[in-house]
């Protein structure tokens, strides 16, 4: 197969990274250090997350001589962003800081690239790689996948505030990370099957981050605050990666495409998506060839589901989203496309690596 000439594609990168212990009480001196000319600043938070840690990073913010203007979300969609985006733009921030859980970050993503302002990722739980990339997902676009923005300006991760995050996120950050390896290989396949770019350093990167997951489980669970500096440090390198990349190739495969359609089949109640992607990583790696009970084990060790049923999924959704998901994203070749997945093929599927 001949391979395409690489395309021209615009690198953005986090211009700084800051993780450790209780760095939350730094956000305003971290933010000044960024160099942006910023006065007027838009926090969007969770409720719970404002109430538990809001105080300390709107002391640090008003310390560093920053107007702060907080915003509570509820939900991850275009509704939510198109609400913000207009009652934000009469304020006219000059900065939009993203502070709690995926869903608060990926809306404050969004609705800064609406804005057209920079972008600070301050995760409150390591829960999937968007901390770091350019991309989000969210609800109410045309795209059953996730859509880019624009790469934050830089991260604060506070390893504290994380750690005091329910464990169910951490699990699913760390779904979210072993699905780099079937992402890398569904990149693979398409580079000598379809003459897709392919590059190396950015495919090498993501599957590090999962690498060090599938090797270092048994060790991780043992230790509560190293595995959560760990994960949170992986995710963040394949959000590089895909920044990298210039697209969500590396981070991103059939395992995604399954998660996609899952929400589909089953309505958005159906686990976390980390948890969703995690499971569908399995099904994929057996495709693929790959150890997929190494795949299993490291879930279970870090307490992620790895069957249907833990996330209230019977069989007949399993097969019904493993049949449909190459379709929601054709353009995207991948292990799924290769197969040509039927009914009988995604149950035997499902049934032989104990998904169901």
């Amino acid at each position: 197969m001949k391979l395409s000439p690489a395309p021209s594609h615009l690198m953005e990168l986090p211009r700084k990274i800051l993780i450790g212990d209780r760095v939350v009480s730094e956000v305003g001196s971290f933010v000044r250090s960024l160099d942006v000319a910023a006065k007027n600043v838009a926090v969007i938070s969770g409720k719970v997350v404002k109430e538990r840690a809001g105080e300390e990073c709107n002391s640090s913010l008003e310390d560093a001589l920053f107007h702060t203007k907080w915003h509570i979300v509820s939900d991850a969609s275009m509704e939510t962003v198109g609400r913000l985006h207009d009652r934000i733009r009469e304020d006219r921030p000059d900065f939009v800081l993203g502070f709690g859980g995926g869903r608060s970050v990926d809306v404050a993503k969004m609705t800064a690239f609406r804005l057209g302002r920079p972008f600070l990722s301050v995760p409150t739980s390591a829960s999937h790689d968007g901390i770091a990339s350019p991309f989000v997902s969210v609800r109410g676009t045309d795209k059953p996948h996730s859509i880019k923005a624009n790469t934050p300006l830089g991260v604060l991760a506070d390893i504290h505030l994380m750690s005091q995050a329910p464990k169910r996120l951490l699990a699913g950050g760390c779904g979210d990370l072993v699905a780099k390896i079937t992402a890398v290989k569904d990149w693979e396949l398409a580079r000598d099957e379809k003459g897709e770019y392919y590059g190396s350093y950015a495919a090498n990167l993501a599957y590090m981050s999962a690498k060090i997951m599938l090797d270092e489980s048994e060790k991780l669970k043992k230790n509560a605050m190293l595995s959560i500096r760990t994960i949170v440090e992986a995710l963040i390198s394949a959000g590089v990666a895909a920044c990298i990349a210039g697209s969500s190739r590396p981070c991103s495969g059939a395992e995604h495409l399954f998660s996609h359609a899952l929400e589909y089949v089953a309505g958005h109640d159906c686990g976390l998506h980390g948890e969703r992607v995690g499971i569908g990583t399995i099904m994929m790696a057996k495709l693929h060839g790959l150890d997929w009970e190494n795949v299993r084990h490291t879930l279970e060790n870090m307490g992620a589901p790895t069957r249907a049923d833990q996330i209230g999924i019977t069989e007949e959704q399993v097969v019904q989203a493993l049949v449909k998901a190459q379709s929601l994203r054709p353009d995207r070749y991948t292990i799924l496309g290769k197969v040509k997945m039927d009914k009988k093929k995604a149950r035997e599927l499902a049934k032989a690596v104990k998904v169901t």
